[in-house]
């Protein structure tokens, strides 16, 4: 079988395709046929050296993919064979309070990832993905999707007929924007440009704000809200949001923090927070319970994640030199 291995960050040029022994899954695990694998900021942020958790060298790259089950070890008795299926984020973490070890337990970054065409897991890091999705599709859930689910199902989970604010046209912020109008919110977008407007409307977004036209986005965000700010912002991090956020979110209300926020962590006025009464809650993906969730309810609303191009196996390279150049809306996705 096929993969593609760093054999160390920092360049493109060290992403080779190799072949490799076929995996035999042992007890309790699954051989998976990959069928497609998805990008997210945090292979971006592997690539550069600046992922905040622990990472090594001459990995398979991706943590996120999907496939069906070709074989099964011994004791299985989850999945049957050809069930379609994708991971989970932390192949460990079932449910409950996040346990600080599973940072050490990533696909990507210090066991291989999904950038492969056969793939043997625990059994218990599968689930099983909706009928209606594409291969492509249904690799792009395992850590956006689910980033932007627990971000709407925390200790106030979105009800019908909140506001949420969610920034920009990245995959967390777009999943957001959808499994929050599924809830029954209305949903203010930012973004920059009127063309990435629209589209952010056509997706059901209520309201889209052009940060660049619009600096102060978030008091815009409040004045649409008639004053009285968001009941929940899906915090993506970068220069100059959290200020913003604050500036958007309603006194009670909730900061959902996604991501290494770059310098923004830096400009956080701890005086203005306490004054805005809300909440800060860091996101950490999620566990499968909230995946098992989240795969309900795009089942039941029929969701279909936005992938903005699929490449080849044989082209992954160019997948990332598409996801480089950061002018995508949606995901980037890799069909094997």
């Amino acid at each position: 079988m096929q993969s593609y291995r760093f054999s160390r960050f920092g360049s493109l040029n060290h992403l080779a395709r190799h072949d490799e022994p076929m995996p035999t899954p042992g007890r309790g695990e699954a051989l998976v046929r990959v069928r497609a694998s998805s990008l997210n900021y945090r292979d971006l942020a592997l690539l550069r050296g600046q992922y905040p958790m622990s990472w090594r060298d001459g990995l398979v790259p991706l943590s996120d993919g999907a496939g069906e089950i070709v074989a099964l070890g011994e004791g299985c008795n989850r999945f049957q064979l050809g069930d379609r299926v994708c991971n989970t984020f932390f192949p460990q973490w079932f449910g409950g309070p996040f346990p600080i070890e599973q940072g050490a337990r990533q696909y990507g970054s210090n066991q291989d990832g999904w950038l492969c065409e056969y793939k043997v897991v625990s059994e218990e890091a599968l689930v099983r993905v909706p009928d209606h999705l594409d291969w492509a599709e249904a690799a792009t859930l395992p850590c956006a999707a689910l980033t932007a689910w627990t971000a709407l199902t925390g200790p106030q989970p979105v009800r019908a007929g909140d506001t949420v604010l969610v920034q920009g046209s990245g995959g967390v912020s777009l999943f957001a924007l959808q499994l929050a109008k599924a809830m029954g919110a209305r949903v203010i977008a930012t973004t920059s440009g009127e063309d990435k407007a629209v589209r952010l409307k056509a997706l059901g977004a209520d309201e889209a704000i052009d940060y660049l036209a619009v600096p102060a986005w978030g008091a815009r965000a409040r004045e649409l809200n008639g004053g009285l700010g968001v009941d929940l912002v899906v915090e993506v991090g970068g220069k100059g949001t959290l200020e913003q956020s604050l500036a958007a979110v309603a006194p009670g209300g909730e900061i959902a923090v996604i991501g290494f926020l770059a310098d923004g962590a830096a400009e956080l006025d701890f005086m203005r927070y306490f004054l805005s009464g809300a909440t800060l809650r860091r996101i950490a993906v999620g566990h499968r319970e909230g995946m098992e969730a989240m795969l309900r309810a795009i089942a039941r609303h029929q969701l279909r994640p936005v992938v903005d191009r699929v490449f080849p196996f044989g082209d992954a390279r160019a997948a990332w030199e598409h996801f480089l150049a950061r002018r995508h809306f949606g995901k980037v996705a890799i069909v094997h």
